[in-house]
């Protein structure tokens, strides 16, 4: 299997109903390495849509192609209903509400936990340090509260970010996406580091988004994967190796051999 063919006509159907994102016959070449082959994608609003597979099997360049962070040599990247990513670059694509988030959290260690909800907030009309005199409004607050609750540092708003545990940091970078109110989430081994409460909270606050918000998480731990899934797509060698349910993703013979194990 190799994932969603998106014929002449398919993406324009694709698009009108109800598709984020969508990639097709999308190539990415290292120098004869194939990092994605031919590759295509594509998932629903307001989906929450797991990426697993091997090392190398094209994860984060999915990632970094949707970014901006890659350009293919070849192949259609779509956002929403029509926006081609290919020409832009990585601050438009982001301009159009598509939020990031790498492995290693990037948050502002000195400011506070508020400070760094609503330096996101700001960030896109703003100076930076014009952003913390200005006086908020109340859509802000509302929404910069909002966010500390949902991500669960709430109780921890005036502390500096940078006495939070690993996984608050990375907590508080997902509210910094989050309070953006982004199209579209990407999110690369968002639970790596984390302790097992950690891990534990971050599958529930990820419950808590689907049907709200547009996620793709690429993970490798999979009791995580098993908590928040409903659907999930495995990469080999630069392609869709099987894509479904997670129960029929582990029955799988082929994805048991590439990477589950026996």
């Amino acid at each position: 299997m190799t994932g969603p063919i998106l014929r002449p006509g398919v993406a324009e159907t694709v698009t009108r109903t109800g598709a984020i994102i969508y990639l097709e016959s999308v190539t990415v070449d290292y120098d004869g390495f194939l990092a994605l082959n031919n590759f295509n994608f594509y998932m629903d609003r307001r989906e929450l849509r797991v990426v697993i597979g091997p090392n190398g099997a094209g994860k984060t360049t999915l990632l970094d192609v949707i970014s901006g962070r890659t350009k293919p040599g070849h192949g259609r990247v779509i956002f929403g209903h029509h926006t081609d990513l290919l020409p832009l670059a990585e601050n438009e694509i982001a301009s159009l509400g598509i939020g990031r988030k790498f492995q290693t959290p990037s948050v502002f260690v000195n400011l506070s936990v508020r400070e760094n909800i609503e330096l996101s907030l700001r960030r896109r009309s703003k100076g930076v340090f014009a952003m913390l005199l200005d006086r908020e409004e109340t859509d802000e607050r509302r929404r910069i509260v909002e966010t500390l609750e949902t991500v669960g540092l709430a109780a921890k708003a005036e502390w500096v970010a940078g006495a939070l545990s690993h996984g608050e940091k990375q907590w508080l970078e997902i509210g910094m996406l989050l309070v953006q109110d982004p199209g579209l989430l990407l999110l690369d081994e968002p639970v790596a580091g984390m302790s097992d409460e950690e891990t534990e909270r971050t599958g529930d606050l990820f419950r808590s988004l689907a049907g709200k918000h547009s996620l793709v998480v690429v993970e490798h731990d999979m009791h995580f994967v098993d908590s928040i899934a409903s659907k999930v797509t495995v990469l080999h060698e630069g392609r869709v190796l099987a894509e479904g349910p997670m129960d029929t993703i582990r029955q799988n013979p082929r994805v048991i051999d590439v990477y589950l194990g026996r």
